[in-house]
Parts: structure tokens; sequence; C-alpha cells
């Protein structure tokens, strides 16, 4: 025990607090540069700087007002960062938290990824928790399975999602039958993630996007984040679940940046859709890097003909937001479905089926759909332009709708 003053222990007690919350801060007349009328504030300034240390106008009024609005708003303090490191930091931060927590993978470790997501986490967390695997997915996907079966929670890294196919029978029949095979007593706490899309012309065999494939296998989870703050979020939740979860990432967006809390038990829970755009006479619902295209297209219908468009950005495939969906629908009673997905049994056409359900009074005009054309992915950079929905397409269909 330490013998201190009273207005010691408060400081002690600010100090503390500061420095295990990112959230928390002090404002008040003086509390700064004077160190609080009372001297409270000793040193504080010096040591968190006058973002955490703030002080404020002569008005209890206003900076009252201020602090009130801004717990309202579950206050976090925002940094600006790329979507891979966003990834990094939802790793890294999950494997500190949880020792059963590893990421396995080919070149995870020593390369740091084939795309530098794992940037830092080898020599951070050794190489017990960030493992160099063979160029098996079935032999390291079949491992990751068993590990989870038995407690441990593995993150596995898939190159491209197309190479899942190779570790069909370890993904798509053993961790997603696991749980209910065993009654419920075997939780199979495991994520499969990794880039799952075209677009960066290589190839076909390289250019899958499964999503639809793995959302219709029961007892698999299927997210598609499409932002920096999503990526981070979601991740965090699949590596808490105690049920698979593919988390279906896209190259492009890797060096996407923006806004991400600065909170280690920052989560978005899964199942819950996003409206990136609030609007009233059409609404486009996608997934994944087509949420991008479906922003620019409505900002193209309502600066170029007037046309007030929602967007909402599913995030999730499995579980899948269906209040969401039927609540956009009916606000404006036009939809236009937009994916990277190939057309042919789709996520859109779950979404198309089950718009037409339950919501079919509410449609003022058929459902429209856009999807990647129903071939194998393109090599040339011309023609993979032309595959995937691009802005001028999606734009010819949302105007068949007004």
């Amino acid at each position: 025990m330490a013998k201190i003053t009273y207005r010691e222990a408060l400081n002690q007690a600010l100090s503390e607090e500061i420095e295990r919350d990112k959230n928390v801060v002090l404002m008040g007349e003086e509390v700064a540069q004077f160190k609080g009328s009372y001297k409270v504030s000793e040193g504080m300034l010096e040591k968190f700087g006058d973002g955490r240390v703030i002080d404020t106008p002569i008005s209890e009024a206003a900076f009252s007002g201020l602090a009130v609005g801004a717990a309202m708003m579950n206050f976090k303090i925002m940094a600006k960062i790329t979507y891979r490191e966003a990834l990094n930091q939802a790793l890294s931060e999950e494997i500190e938290r949880d020792k059963n927590v590893v990421l396995m993978g080919e070149e995870v470790a020593q390369f740091k990824g084939s795309y530098k997501v794992s940037e830092g986490m080898l020599e951070k967390f050794g190489d017990g928790r960030v493992i160099d695997t063979p160029i098996s997915e079935a032999a390291f996907s079949g491992l990751a399975v068993g590990a989870a079966m038995m407690g441990m929670r593995p993150v596995v890294e898939f190159m491209f999602w197309s190479f899942c196919y190779v570790a069909f029978d370890q993904i798509f029949n053993n961790a997603a039958s696991v749980r209910y095979m065993s009654g419920g007593l075997i939780n199979v706490p495991i994520v499969f993630r990794g880039p799952a899309n075209g677009g960066t012309n290589v190839g076909a065999t390289h250019s899958h996007t499964p999503e639809n494939f793995a959302a219709n296998t029961p007892g698999l989870k299927v997210i598609c984040p499409a932002t920096p703050a999503d990526a981070k979020g979601m991740l965090k939740a699949a590596i808490r679940d105690n049920d698979p979860v593919c988390v279906m990432e896209n190259t492009i967006l890797y060096n996407m940046q923006g806004e991400v809390p600065d909170d280690k038990d920052f989560i978005i829970p899964l199942g819950k859709a996003n409206i990136l755009k609030e609007g009233k006479d059409l609404s486009i619902i996608a997934h994944g890097k087509a949420v991008h295209t479906s922003l620019e297209v409505a900002h193209t219908l309502e600066e170029k003909h007037n046309v007030s468009v929602e967007v909402l950005d599913l995030r999730s495939i499995r579980p899948l937001d269906v209040d969401a969906i039927i609540k956009t629908v009916k606000k404006t009673n036009r939809v236009l479905l937009v994916e990277e997905n190939k057309p042919f049994c789709g996520v859109d056409a779950q979404l198309a089926f089950i718009i037409q359900d339950q919501a079919f009074d509410y449609l003022d005009a058929p459902i429209k759909r856009v999807s990647a054309i129903d071939a194998p992915q393109a090599y040339s950079k011309a023609l993979e332009n032309i595959q995937i929905p691009a802005h001028d397409r999606v734009l010819a269909k949302a105007m068949e709708l007004i």
C-alpha cells in the first residue's frame, strides 16, 4: 500500500483509466494547461496530450452537452487505416486476447502472408502462434478442424478461396457437420479466410467467389466485409464464434482506407446488414466490393437523375439479415441486387426469392439483378472488366427501374 493524498488518488484513477481505455477523456475548465483548479490533473496533459485532456471554454452548458453527446454516440477514437491493416489488427488483438487463437497457412509467417496481412505477427507472437504450413490446403485445413474440435481457435488463411475446393471434405463436410452430428457436444470454432474475388487478371482457377456455395452448406457462416471497419469488427466476431466462419475478403479492397475504431473490443455481430446510404426511390442491395460500385451508381443517380437511392450492405450472407432486406424494399418499393458472384444459384437468386415471398405486395417494379457474366473468369483485363459488374452496367439496369 502507498500512502498518498486524496488528490493523488483521483489523479491515479483518472490516469489509469485514460491509459486503459482509449475512449476515456477528461474535459473541463483549466484541466489541461492549468492542471485543474485543484491540481487533480497534474502531469496528465504532458502524459496523454490535448486530445485526451481537454481545456474547454468557460461554459458548463456547452462542454457538458458535448460530453453527453459523445457518451450517447459510444465515443470511439477512430484511426484511418487500410483494410489490410484492419485485418492485421483483428488477428493480432485476438491472438493476444486468447491463447487458443492461432493463425496458419501458406507463407503467413516468414513471408508475412501473400498479401502482407500478417505483417509483424511472427516477430510479435512467435512460430507457435503464426504457423507456416506445407502447400496443402487439405492437410492444414484438416489439422485446423481437428485442433478446433479439441478447443483451439485456428484461423486458416487461403492464398485464394479458389483453393478451398482442395479441402472440400474438411470444410464443407466435416467442419460444417461436426457440431450437429455430435448433438452440440463438440464445437468447431474455426475461421477460414482469404480473398474471394475476380478483377485481378489471375485466371479462372484463382478468381472464384464461392460465398453462395459456402452459404448453401448448413453449419457454415459466411461473411463478406466491404470496409476496413467491417473487416476488423467482423473478423474479431468470427474468431470468437463457436461455429466455422468463412471470411470472404477481396484483394482489390486491401489498400482501401477507412476509419476504424481503435478499440480491442470493437465487434460487429454477424448477421447484421448496414445501410450505407439512405434513400427513398430505389434500394440497391450488395455485398463485398459490389457495395462500392453500388455507392458510385447511387451518387450518379442522385446527381444526374434526381433519384434518391438507398444502399444496403449485406455484410453477412449467412446468417442473413432478412429483416433489413425487407425493410428497405418496403421503404422504396424498387430493388436492384448487385453481386460479383455468378448468377446461376447465386446469393442474389436467394434474395430475389425472399423479397418476392415476403414483400411482393410492396414492389412497384420487378426485381432487377446485376451479376458477373456467367462464364469462367476471364484472364484478359479487358474481358474481365466487362465480366464483373461495373458502374455503367449497374447504372443501366437501375435506369430500368425508375
